[in-house]
């Protein structure tokens, strides 16, 4: 008959056995989805982004649309278009009629340049639910930020598993707020025209938008 101290032994090991092969399968998909995702020359998606706070009562929910190509982007969103061209990103507000143009920062949240990539470091990751949406399996990944100072508490990847496309992003945040973005259509390989990840200053400014550089 095992001692009590050995049947605790056992125990940890057995967890820590199941945690370090959880943390392997986790890596390979993840190492699976950057492949697959580096593979594709353009991508086009359609969105859901919510916000909610139950401390707060709080539900947002709107929608959008990306365009990357390469590290390019043009995002649709809350009535705002945000362009990176690879060295400057440009946040045109038509209500406002002012467009602010700002450095990429390497502290940015996830932006589309970073949604397929964001995972490659600072966090430490292991194998979440499985969840069945309308016939797909989705397999959700758990990252966790190694820097204790995040804002992040967890991030939650899902992703399909026939495809190895991400399905979902869910952001846990200290304050309470959980973030999550919903990937509602994904194009891929599809002709992007090198002008919508251009940004016409002259226009604008014809146009009368007050141009910020920040």
């Amino acid at each position: 008959m095992l001692k009590k101290g050995s049947l605790l032994l056992v125990l940890f090991l057995g967890i820590a056995t199941n945690f370090a092969q959880d943390t392997i399968k986790a890596k390979k998909i993840l190492d699976e989805v950057s492949a697959n995702m580096k593979s594709y020359k353009t991508l086009y998606i359609e969105f859901k982004n919510s916000l909610d706070n139950e401390e707060e009562k709080l539900h947002q929910e709107t929608k959008g649309t990306a365009s990357l190509k390469g590290n390019l982007y043009t995002v649709n969103f809350m009535g705002t278009t945000q362009i990176f061209d690879g060295k400057k990103i440009y946040t045109i507000l038509p209500e406002d009629e002012e467009v602010n143009i700002s450095d990429p920062s390497e502290e940015d949240d996830i932006t589309p340049a970073k949604l397929f990539s964001f995972y490659d470091e600072g966090y430490n990751y292991v194998l979440d639910k499985l969840q069945n949406v309308n016939g797909r399996k989705i397999q959700y990944v758990k990252l966790i930020p190694i820097d204790s100072k995040s804002e992040l508490k967890y991030v939650l990847l899902g992703i399909d598993n026939k495809t190895k496309n991400i399905y979902k992003v869910i952001q846990s945040v200290k304050n309470g707020s959980n973030i999550s973005i919903t990937i509602t259509k994904f194009k891929t390989n599809i002709n992007l025209s090198e002008k919508m990840f251009g940004f016409n200053r002259k226009k604008y400014e014809e146009d009368g938008y007050l141009i910020n550089d920040l």
